[in-house]
């Protein structure tokens, strides 16, 4: 388990653009129930409809605590990180009180990705998981040049940020890192059984159907590769979880608002956390999609506030 330490403080100057989620999410929900029900009559009240003219307008999920159809939670978390993209590590930073920093180059050593490894990094447009990755390989075999790191996202805003580090960090217009647009969900444009190792760090929690992203993962992976997962996890720990929950409903947002002037994008992800499965749970959809886990299949950190899921394809 990683040391319980580390609590960076967040730097006070950035400022994001002003996000209104929650009026944004109501206004949505509201046309979505002003649709006509298959009878030709409109829902009475505000609920979201359950009987919609198109099938996809009948089911809902979850937007944080809130219930959307699931038609709409895609934009819904689009219009979240569009706005925290600049601002990605600060966000991360609040959220875990720096330690993400520790967690990721956990999740790397756990990897320990060979010469000539091929990595897809999904949900990882700003690149934090990539660049550690490529630094490991040449750390340790001189250079990464041999390795190759696909990063897929949905949101053009993370991919810009992940191009602009990747100039930066001396990456811009290699040929072993690239960077596109894309679904968790339908990775259409990744080949089958074409990678080493699959990761997704504090992504899937976000994905309108996480059982379809672990699918996706178990098809593009090659045989004997890995999956693995970085996200939010539930505190057993009675005493920790009260100073958890604390922190993360009265202090996450209040610092949102207070670095980025965004107070309802951070408590979406706070509730976000809540509403993902708990580490066991989640760990029994790794292996109903077919992977072959080691142990319980997980890793805790930091008494669960994460945790590392993995699984291999055999």
């Amino acid at each position: 388990m990683l040391p319980r330490l580390l609590s960076r403080a967040a730097p006070t100057t950035a400022r994001a653009t002003p996000c209104n989620i929650r009026s944004f999410t109501a206004a949505a929900v509201a046309r979505s129930a002003q649709q006509p029900t298959a009878s030709g009559q409109a829902p009475a009240g505000s609920q979201t409809p359950v009987d919609g003219t198109a099938a996809e307008d009948s089911k809902t999920t979850h937007f944080g605590f809130r219930t959307v159809p699931e038609s709409i939670k895609e934009s819904l978390v689009s219009q979240v990180f569009g706005n925290v993209a600049k601002n990605y590590d600060l966000m991360n930073d609040v959220m875990s009180g720096g330690v993400h920093r520790l967690w990721k180059d956990h999740l790397i050593r756990t990897i320990a990705p060979g010469r000539d490894t091929s990595l897809l990094d999904v949900a990882g447009g700003t690149g934090d998981i990539s660049f550690r990755f490529l630094e490991n390989v040449r750390e340790t075999y001189g250079t990464s040049a041999g390795a190759s790191v696909r990063v897929v996202d949905i949101n053009p805003a993370m991919l810009e940020v992940g191009r602009e580090r990747a100039k930066a960090l001396g990456y811009g217009g290699a040929s072993n890192v690239t960077f596109e647009e894309g679904n968790a969900e339908s990775l259409s444009a990744v080949p089958d059984a074409s990678v080493d190792v699959y990761t997704i760090a504090f992504g899937i929690r976000n994905c309108t159907h996480v059982d379809a992203v672990i699918r996706e993962a178990y098809r593009v992976l090659k045989p004997g590769g890995r999956f693995l997962c970085l996200e939010f996890g539930s505190v057993e720990n009675p005493v920790i979880k009260s100073i958890y929950e604390t922190y993360s409903f009265n202090v996450i947002p209040a610092l949102g608002e207070f670095v980025a002037n965004d107070r309802a994008s951070y408590l979406y992800l706070v509730e976000s956390i809540r509403k993902f499965p708990p580490q066991p749970e989640f760990a029994k959809m790794i292996r109903d999609a077919g992977f072959t886990q080691i142990g319980k299949g997980w890793e805790d950190l930091t008494f669960g506030v994460a945790a590392i899921h993995s699984g291999f394809k055999l």
